[in-house]
């Protein structure tokens, strides 16, 4: 049971995680396009292979140390999706001889120069996509750039395609914001690809990526893949946004009651930043929930309260706005459950998830990792 853990834990709903899998799957099956999940949230087994109806499949990692513990396990179609630093061409060259299909991201003529001198020096073809900023939100090429056909020539025959990630979607402040922001991603790849085909390259990859355009996304016409991560778990940026609904959210952090400042209406646990992360990604929507969202220890979420601040291994549970809760309610022992705001930081403060389904009777321990 949930109460015989040690707090505090990270607890996963698989009978959620299946349900948000199986929701994008046959969303995107129905549309014509192929789901590649960013392994990037879960870095579990697991639930990497809930994420595609029990099996293998295509899949992106943002790290090389996820390309290779997930190739390990018969994952072999892997987009590392961060753009390829120099220190990093031997691991990936590793992976392509032991067998991986692996392709990586660049987006500049100096990345592209480096990453085809040294595929040539070591007799390898890796497949490179050009990442397009098609928001103008982190890195990438403008589908206009003169460069985009320039690196195109560099790579040559090892041009794998285009791919973006459209990070705006995240601070959208409605439903029809994110559509529009997924019209804007479709219409930048498709565009990026049309140039690259008239200059003479196959570029056979049209890639998007974030699960808010994957959810809202209307057509994904003349693309062939969507990548997406958090919406394996979901969160409360993810329910800010209109994407899911707070019980959606697959993943909690189980915590424990250890005091009080009764003169503030403040509940103290043990979950402090070290177990919920630093993430206030909620601050900027219209519901600020702190640092995460309180629940029952039956994972029902308890009016107003959240987590209003955050020590190491202190956190400071308040109603929403800094009014005083019933600590009445909430003796010493009492355990909670709190809902992230990222479930991605979250997650990368722990080692392993605590896995129920649907109640709080502790099914399995499922091991995760993190690192480069």
């Amino acid at each position: 049971m949930l109460t015989d853990l040690d707090t505090p834990a990270l607890i996963l709903d698989a009978q959620k995680v299946k349900a948000n899998c199986d929701h994008l799957r046959t969303r995107l099956q129905s549309m014509g396009v192929s789901l590649r999940p960013h392994v990037k949230t879960a870095k579990s087994l697991e639930v990497v292979r809930m994420a595609h109806g029990g099996g293998t499949g295509p899949i992106t990692v943002s790290t090389l140390k996820e390309a290779e513990f997930f190739f390990s396990h018969g994952f072999k179609d892997i987009l590392y999706a961060v753009g390829i630093a120099p220190n990093k061409f031997a691991r990936a060259a590793a992976l392509k001889r032991a067998g991986c299909t692996l392709s990586v991201v660049l987006d500049g003529v100096q990345a592209a120069k480096a990453f085809k001198e040294f595929c040539s020096a070591e007799s390898l073809a890796i497949p490179a996509l050009i990442e397009i900023d098609t928001d103008d939100h982190r890195a990438g090429v403008k589908p206009d750039a003169p460069e985009l056909t320039d690196i195109g020539a560099i790579l040559g025959s090892q041009l794998g395609g285009v791919m973006t990630h459209c990070g705006n979607s995240y601070i959208s402040k409605s439903t029809d914001e994110i559509r529009g922001w997924a019209k804007t991603e479709r219409e930048g790849i498709v565009h990026s690809s049309g140039r690259l085909r008239a200059a003479g390259h196959a570029a056979p990859v049209a890639s998007v990526g974030s699960t808010p355009t994957a959810m809202f996304g209307e057509t994904f016409a003349g693309l062939t893949e969507v990548r997406a991560g958090v919406y394996v778990f979901h969160d409360l940026v993810m329910a800010g946004l209109g994407v899911c609904r707070t019980d959606e959210i697959a993943m909690s952090v189980l915590a424990s009651v250890i005091g009080h400042q009764a003169q503030k209406g403040w509940i103290i646990t043990d979950a402090g930043w070290m177990a919920l992360s630093r993430d206030r990604g909620t601050a900027k929507q219209a519901v600020d929930q702190g640092y995460g969202l309180v629940c029952d220890v039956d994972g029902r979420a308890l009016g107003d309260l959240v987590v209003i601040d955050a020590n190491q291994e202190h956190g400071v549970i308040a109603r929403r706005g800094g009014l005083p809760a019933k600590l009445e309610d909430f003796p010493v022992g009492k355990m909670v459950r709190v809902l992230p705001n990222h479930a991605c930081a979250t997650g990368a403060q722990h080692g392993a998830y605590q896995v129920v389904n649907g109640s709080t009777a502790v099914a399995a321990t499922w091991e995760r990792f993190n690192g480069w």
